[in-house]
């Protein structure tokens, strides 16, 4: 099965201008928790909720800070044509809960989540998923 099977196509997105404030309200209009942040069709980071609260809330910020100050720039991602048990084994391997899904040229086409996984492609895969994000990192040796 194929990651365009399963994703979810219709993403909500912002500029890196925008402000923390109206990537806020963006996500609670359409019930996300992370919302990709592309400049030029290009995904040049990622903002979520965990974001917005640690950067953010938790460190006095303010709500209009740009959202690229507060994004996660390195974005893991896939191509929609990209096999969904190789998606999944990404996120494992990288304790992700999301993919950013990408088409020709790179350009953003949607995001893959362990939800969207989980309907589409069994509960059995999500648990195994989820079980290896959940492994605390190993330690780096020094």
């Amino acid at each position: 099965m194929k990651v365009a099977d399963v994703m979810t196509a219709q993403v909500a997105t912002a500029r890196p201008t925008d402000t923390v404030r109206k990537v806020a309200g963006v996500m609670a209009n359409v019930d996300s928790g992370a919302v990709p942040v592309v400049e030029e069709d290009r995904v040049v980071g990622l903002v979520t909720d965990r974001d917005i609260v640690l950067r953010v809330i938790a460190a006095g910020g303010d709500l209009d800070t740009p959202v690229s100050e507060v994004m996660t720039p390195d974005v893991q991602s896939c191509s929609e044509d990209d096999n969904v048990a190789d998606a999944a084994a990404q996120m494992a391997s990288h304790q992700i809960r999301r993919l950013v899904v990408t088409g020709d040229k790179g350009k953003l086409v949607g995001i893959l989540s362990l939800g969207d996984i989980a309907l589409d492609y069994g509960a059995k895969q999500v648990g195994k998923t989820l079980e290896e994000i959940s492994e605390p990192a190993p330690e780096a040796t020094h």
